[in-house]
């Protein structure tokens, strides 16, 4: 019998788990099959230049994964039942808007939870019916066609100073620079950068002509403004709300341990501490990195958490050594539009240090990193030592089939 591992999502963390997976171990011990609803792997880190207007080639799933041994099941996880084992799937039983869904249940030994993160509105009045957001494809293309139909001179608020509000308010005014575009921060403008870090977010942000509202806390949004918490209204044609994520329910709604945010709660190897046949990567898991602080939700912690659990699980598969290695942080990396850049450098712990790259050779670095990543994904097997681990030992799954191989 096959070990049946089910990856549960295919953002960067999926993905790489999965294709990491599927060369480590040898395809005749084990059933690899990654759960996705859409065909094409999702650049979130790009998703705000999607909104601007740029277009991104698509990377289909059944292209990357070929000739690996990983199964890609389309569908829509509903519901995980831990003790079961079983996840429930709502697929379409066909192409087009009159496609029904059908509901299927997909049995595992070993899960990989990777749902990820969405849009968090933070129950703020007004936000989700007025509101849009970069934090998915349809939300992308949603405010694309919105910001196209913008008539020149209108007003575009972006709600959140972290690095998803700085992208897309650079991204947005550079791509349209007879919009009237505004950012409201919470603190201080890039409170977290170091000196020369601020000062070039701050020449950024003044040549791209972007009005910042510091130390702003929006209390309500509505079609045409928001409202601040402390009763001041700011005109807003389109507002672009990216002041956090919130991970996907349904870990919560299971018997697995997760934490106040909803996120599964894992140990140094991402194994669930509550259920030892689940592993968590990404942003659905509550993991810790140097000092015990918690690993923040971005892809620069995702991915060596796909290779943590990736590796774990092959080596207790497999009777050898599980590795244990912490996972640390080296740089912050955000895009200022097309042609300016910030790398901010920070110690392992994700505090930035003094040394900072700026400029356009910040635009470079930056985009290599993306394609890396998107490389990555799309190249899931390659630069794995390809010595593939036999499973040691595959208990049968009930009383019948133990009988059947007596």
């Amino acid at each position: 019998m096959q070990h049946r591992i089910v990856v549960l999502g295919a953002g960067y963390t999926g993905a790489t788990a999965a294709g990491r997976l599927a060369k480590r171990l040898h395809r005749s011990d084990v059933a690899i099959t990654l759960v996705t609803p859409e065909p094409d792997f999702v650049e979130r880190v790009r998703l705000h230049q999607v909104a601007a207007g740029q277009d991104l080639a698509l990377r289909p799933f059944a292209e990357m994964f070929a000739g690996t041994g990983v199964e890609v099941k389309l569908g829509e996880v509903t519901a995980v039942d831990v003790d079961r084992k079983a996840v429930t799937l709502a697929a379409a039983d066909g192409p087009g808007p009159q496609a029904r869904q059908q509901l299927e249940q997909l049995e595992y030994d070993t899960l990989v939870y990777a749902l990820g993160s969405g849009w968090n509105d933070g129950g703020v009045p007004g936000t989700a019916e007025h509101a849009d957001e970069v934090s998915s494809r349809p939300g992308a293309l949603r405010l694309r066609g919105r910001l196209a139909a913008l008539d020149a001179g209108r007003p575009v608020v972006v709600v959140g100073g972290g690095l998803t509000g700085l992208e897309a308010a650079t991204e947005i005014a550079e791509a349209r620079p007879d919009l009237d575009v505004a950012l409201a921060a919470r603190g201080a403008l890039g409170d977290w950068l170091s000196a020369k870090g601020r000062a070039h977010l701050w020449k950024v942000v003044d040549a791209l002509g972007i009005t910042v509202h510091e130390h702003t806390e929006v209390g309500a949004v509505a079609a045409d403004a928001v409202t601040t918490a402390d009763g001041r209204t700011i005109p807003a044609g389109i507002t672009v709300w990216t002041t956090g994520f919130a991970v996907h329910p349904i870990a919560a709604a299971t018997a697995l341990e997760v934490a106040d945010d909803g996120r599964i709660v894992v140990d140094t190897t991402m194994r669930s501490v509550s259920h030892p046949d689940v592993y968590a990567v990404g942003d659905a898991a509550a993991a810790t990195g140097p000092g015990g602080k918690p690993l923040r939700m971005s892809c620069a912690s995702g991915v060596p958490m796909a290779w943590q659990a990736a590796d774990a699980i092959a080596a207790r598969l497999a009777g050898t050594k599980v590795p244990d290695s912490s996972i640390r942080y080296f740089q912050q990396c955000v895009s200022l539009g097309r042609k300016e850049g910030l790398i901010q450098f920070v110690s392992a712990d994700d505090r930035a240090v003094d040394s900072a790259l700026t400029g356009r050779v910040a635009a470079v670095y930056k985009e290599l990193i993306c394609k890396g990543a998107a490389w990555g994904v799309a190249h899931p097997t390659v630069g794995v030592p390809s010595r593939r681990r036999r499973v040691v030992r595959q208990q049968p799954r009930n009383r019948t089939q133990a009988e059947a191989t007596a």
